[in-house]
C-alpha cells in the first residue's frame, strides 16, 4: 500500500510540474490527484491494446511511435477527468507526454527505489 501511495504522489507531482512547464497543459484544482490514478490505470489497460495494434509503426520507427500512444493516452485521460485536467491539442500531449515520462522516471529513481533483489550466497 506504501508502493502505491508513493507512485500515486509521484505521478500527482509530476502532472503538477508537468502543467507549469508546457504551455497548453493545465492542471487546476485536485485535477492531478484525480488525474494520477486514472493515468495509471489507462497505462495498464488501454495502452497495452494500442502498442499491441501499432507494433509494426512502432517496428519502423525504432520505437518512437511509443511517443505517439503515450500522447493519446494522456489526451484521452484529459478528456475523461475534465474538471481540473484539460490539455489544448495533439501538439500539448505529445510534448506533455515527454516531459511527464522524464519527470516521473527522475522522481522513481529518487524517491521509489526499487526493491533490493535476494541473490543466493553460496
Amino acid at each position: 500500500m506504501k508502493r502505491f501511495l508513493v507512485t500515486w504522489f509521484i505521478g500527482a507531482i509530476a502532472l503538477l510540474i508537468t502543467a507549469a512547464v508546457i504551455e497548453g497543459f493545465d492542471v487546476t484544482g485536485t485535477g492531478a490527484a484525480i488525474a494520477a490514478p486514472v493515468l495509471g490505470i489507462a497505462n495498464a489497460t488501454v495502452r497495452p491494446v494500442l502498442s499491441f495494434l501499432t507494433f509494426p509503426i512502432r517496428l519502423i520507427t525504432l520505437g518512437l511511435f511509443s511517443f505517439v500512444i503515450n500522447a493519446f493516452t494522456l489526451w484521452g485521460v484529459s478528456i475523461l477527468v475534465t474538471p481540473g485536467f484539460s490539455i489544448d491539442g495533439p501538439i500539448p500531449a505529445l510534448v506533455g507526454s515527454v516531459c511527464l515520462s522524464l519527470i516521473t522516471s527522475l522522481f522513481n529513481i529518487l524517491f521509489n527505489p526499487k526493491r533490493p533483489s535476494k541473490s543466493r550466497t553460496r
